[in-house]
């Protein structure tokens, strides 16, 4: 089964957080283990944001974090938010398709 990160913020620095995503998503290419992810923004809550990342277990999730640019990524993006970030790590125990 994979394994799903949420990670909840808020910013004001919209322009410079997604720069530094797309910065990420360069340097790591060919590297990173993240399968899949989904930029969210709150419809109710200007300026919160739910950034949703797959992996294929929890183990790739930790090899990605473990990589220099991921935790630079990390740091820089703790810089950018109002607050602190915080971090879901969540095991899929059901992946149901309900378009049929």
């Amino acid at each position: 089964m994979s394994f799903v990160q949420i990670i909840d913020f808020e910013t004001t620095r919209t322009e410079e957080m997604d720069k530094l995503f797309d910065e990420w998503m360069q340097t790591t290419t060919g590297r990173r283990t993240a399968s899949h992810d989904l930029h969210t923004q709150d419809r109710d809550r200007p300026g919160h944001y739910v950034e949703i990342v797959e992996f294929p277990s929890y183990e790739e999730a930790m090899r990605n974090s473990e990589m220099p640019e991921t935790q630079q990524f990390a740091a820089r993006m703790r810089e950018l938010c109002s607050g602190e970030p915080r971090f879901m790590n969540l095991d899929v125990l059901r992946d149901a398709d309900l378009r049929s």
